[in-house]
């Protein structure tokens, strides 16, 4: 089967997990596509000029300490500041807070440009994997036209 595109699959600067990570890239691979995995602790920097250089059809970044939120906010705008970033699919999942009200951030994080939130105790895998079924196909170039619905 060829790859349907590379996803960019990453822990965020102060998130020090992996396993939710490796999770994630077997989870994403089943469904044709190339995963590079960053790891854990990646920071911003790092993840935004290797998304940069790669292109990728999807971001995914994962949290279990609790500060995806903050994280999250800060990493998605320097993200979409990029221009051959801002069409990208980006989403956010796992603990986003270290409170019990991770389901009301979504509005936030999807404010802040991110096009899917999947916090843990509020949405099932079956729903992230819906997310990265529904990806377009389309060429990495027809997608920079506009963010996908």
């Amino acid at each position: 089967m060829p790859s349907r595109g590379t996803v960019v699959v990453s822990g965020l600067a102060s998130d020090a997990h992996t396993w939710n990570l490796v999770y994630l890239q077997i989870l994403i691979e089943e469904f044709g596509y190339h995963v590079v995995n960053l790891g854990a602790c990646v920071p911003d920097d790092v993840l935004v000029e290797t998304c940069r250089r790669i292109d990728p059809a999807l971001i995914a970044l994962g949290s279990v300490n609790g500060h995806g939120r903050t994280d999250g906010l800060r990493v998605v705008a320097r993200l979409r500041d990029c221009p051959e970033l801002v069409a990208t699919p980006m989403v956010i999942g796992g603990k986003l807070t270290v409170s019990d009200d991770a389901e009301t951030l979504a509005p936030e994080l999807l404010a802040a440009g991110f096009d899917g939130v999947f916090p843990d105790r509020a949405s099932t895998e079956g729903e992230f994997a819906a997310f990265v079924a529904a990806l377009p196909t389309a060429p990495r170039q027809l997608l920079s036209m506009g963010r996908p619905e």
